[in-house]
């Protein structure tokens, strides 16, 4: 299967073969250590030149197939993704001293998918993605009240539907580190790769 077996440390910390299932092992364990929003994580892009950008977002879901966050496709972000649909992604739980990093290839959720989660929003965040024209320009916060009251006007009481330019992506990673803190900066590194989402994963260690 691979280049190098993920081992079973003296702490216990690599304990699976398949990168997703180890990822989940410590989402599990951030989910009970952080303070908040143990699923907050750094995303990169960069547009059709190649300059690059970043900012947090927030994961939504993961799996074999890759891991999803959302946004306004009409977003700094969105736009990029649209322009080149790569990134990578870091989670960083301080309080564990270890992060995980994932760079792939991304593409839009189903507008199943979208339909789905945008459902299970709170009312006013689903209000919030009409009235924002996300990473443009903004006069004044009345601006943004105001078309918040707009938006809450128009639907009433009934269902808010999610807007057709709010929707998901999903990073299907082709590589993804995990990393620990190790006294005197000589920290464990173990990255899973591969080529295609079909293929088998390859794992080394690093020097730190």
């Amino acid at each position: 299967m691979s280049d190098m077996t993920a081992e079973t440390d003296d702490a216990g910390v690599f304990t699976s073969e398949d990168p997703i299932e180890l990822f989940h092992e410590w989402m599990a364990l951030a989910r009970a250590k952080e303070p908040e929003d143990a699923n907050a994580m750094a995303l990169a892009t960069a547009d059709a030149t190649g300059f690059p950008d970043v900012r947090m977002v927030l994961l939504k879901d993961a799996d074999e197939r890759g891991f999803v966050f959302y946004t306004n496709l009409e977003s700094a972000k969105g736009l990029e993704l649209k322009d080149n649909p790569r990134a990578a992604l870091c989670f960083h739980w301080k309080s564990l001293r270890r992060q995980v990093r994932v760079r792939g290839d991304v593409m839009p959720v189903s507008a199943e998918e979208a339909d789905a989660y945008f459902a299970t929003r709170a009312r006013d965040s689903q209000i919030g993605a009409w009235a924002s024209k996300q990473s443009r320009p903004l006069e004044g916060r009345f601006e943004l009240e105001k078309q918040v009251a707009v938006f809450a006007a128009k639907f009433g009481v009934s269902r808010v539907p999610r807007p057709p330019h709010w929707s998901g992506f999903r990073l299907s990673p082709k590589h993804i580190e995990f990393w620990r803190d190790r006294p005197f900066r000589l920290h464990d590194r173990l990255v899973f790769e591969r080529e295609t989402p079909a293929a088998e994963w390859r794992t080394k260690k690093l020097f730190p």
